[in-house]
């Protein structure tokens, strides 16, 4: 039996017959790996019934059209059967509702994050939970039985009927989910799986591929809802190739600051639900705790201060009120310093270019530092006035008055425009006691606002707005 040699990119899958430095495809360096090639995996399957039917085509058999017809395996629409779409509560209100209300027998799901940032200790909880109600089966690939057990019992497990199998051969995997066939299935981590007829060394592109593909149609076979756990680069991009992305259903990373108690729970694909969804847990000495009103955790304090704004974000169906908090100073230097914790570097230059230009504020002879009380990434343009009124605030050395909330997207010419979702963003900001809100003229608000307990302020421009917002002109030099 022949074999040779291919070079596979751990980057991007692509594959050359020759060794080089760098991959052609995608431009990484030293991400060539070596995988040997026997003639049996060269061997291509043919399509036989096609290839009956063009033969008799060719010949001119008078059934060719009839071998064609029964070679189709289509069919109408409006005839395929429809069944209903009976979710799998995860034991956490907060991971159903990223998911979308739940796991959907058959689905896959793929959770990356970085090293110990707790998605092993959420799913092991998650699969405890699920276990009074469904069969459940936890793979550790990655630790001993006895390292999930001792995990286990500092979360608090007992007298559960979760299932534990502590291997990296696919075969017996996939064996055990054939034999089980569990409700839900649990794969800590899919790169640590290994295909014994693949001759590249786990967690290879070729291994992650092929692992998931078998791991995917057996779960679509016998409806079990799949959980796979992903590793991540050192860039915070899920490693292994982008198709695995692709295979599943549903994608989300588990982010956190190290220095913070809190985790977030984004999803950033989901063919069942809304993507960028978002759940908050709190990291705690007894596993992971939901957190039901996450708003608390990216306030500050009641005191006001100089330089501080509050804005309302939207994370998918979610509304969070959100502290910034800016500090602008004379700089030291001949090129100002600009630095954002949460927010884009770029967006803050943009909104420092505005105020400078349509305010006339001398903001390019300040260093300008922002930051996003809580850690929370915050991308959407609905925070620009909440970033213009914290940096004029702290440059004018001004504080907001108390309950003030402002939403609103920052025009280049000063303007303001209207942001979508506006009356949940309202309602949770009067839900936790703040009296008035700056928001953008024209954004519709006449019967929608009739229910909401807040005073609203609206605003053309973004110099108008601060007028509401402070109280002061902020471009007069007696402010």
């Amino acid at each position: 039996m022949g074999r040779s040699s291919l070079y596979v990119c751990q980057t991007c899958g692509a594959q050359t017959r020759q060794f080089f430095g760098r991959c052609a495809a995608c431009g990484s360096w030293n991400s060539l790996v070596e995988q040997v090639v026997t003639a049996s995996d060269t061997r291509r399957r043919r399509p036989v019934v096609s290839a009956a039917a063009a033969a008799g085509a060719a010949g001119g058999a008078p059934g060719a059209s009839d071998l064609l017809h029964r070679a189709r395996r289509s069919e109408s629409i409006h005839t395929v059967g429809e069944r209903p779409l009976q979710r799998l509560g995860s034991g956490y209100g907060e991971l159903d509702r990223v998911l979308g209300g739940g796991l959907v027998p058959g689905s896959l799901v793929l959770v990356g994050g970085d090293p110990g940032i707790g998605k092993s200790t959420l799913l092991l909880q998650s699969a405890e939970a699920m276990a009074a109600r469904h069969s459940v089966l936890y793979v550790s690939a990655e630790e001993s039985a006895q390292q999930v057990k001792l995990r286990w019992r500092r979360l608090g497990g007992a007298g559960s009927q979760l299932q534990l199998l502590a291997e990296t051969d696919l075969e017996i995997v996939l064996q055990e989910l054939e034999s089980l066939r569990p409700a839900v299935a649990i794969i800590d981590s899919i790169q640590a799986l290994h295909d014994g007829e693949l001759a590249s060394a786990p967690g290879s592109v070729a291994q992650v591929r092929e692992c998931a593909a078998a791991l995917a149609r057996i779960a679509k076979r016998q409806d079990t809802a799949l959980l796979l756990v992903g590793h991540v680069t050192k860039e915070g991009t899920l490693a292994g190739p982008k198709v695995l992305e692709h295979l599943v259903d549903a994608v989300l990373t588990f982010e956190g600051d190290r220095f913070a108690s809190h985790r977030l729970l984004r999803a950033v694909k989901n063919r069942f639900g809304a993507t960028h969804e978002l759940g908050v847990f709190e990291m705690r000495d007894r596993g992971l705790v939901e957190v039901t009103n996450p708003s608390e955790l990216f306030l500050g304090s009641d005191e006001p201060s100089a330089g501080t704004a509050t804005i309302v974000a939207c994370e998918g169906t979610r509304a969070l009120v959100v502290e910034l908090q800016a500090l602008v100073s004379t700089t030291s230097y001949a090129s100002p310093r600009r630095t954002a914790t949460g927010i884009g570097t770029n967006r803050l230059h943009q909104i420092l270019a505005v105020l400078e230009k349509h305010l006339g504020l001398p903001l390019s002879r300040f260093d300008c530092y922002l930051a996003v009380a809580g850690g929370l990434e915050v991308e959407e343009p609905a925070a620009d006035l909440g970033v213009a009124t914290a940096v004029v605030a702290s440059y004018r050395d001004l504080t907001l008055p108390p309950g003030t909330v402002l939403v609103g997207e920052l025009g280049l010419g000063g303007q303001l425009r209207p942001v979508g979702q506006l009356e949940l963003r309202l309602q949770e900001a009067a839900r936790l006691g703040f009296r008035r809100a700056v928001v953008p003229k024209g954004s519709g608000l006449g019967p929608m606002a009739a229910g909401i307990d807040l005073q609203l302020l609206e605003a053309g421009t973004v110099a108008e707005a601060l007028v509401l917002a402070l109280g002061v002109n902020p471009a007069d030099d007696r402010a």
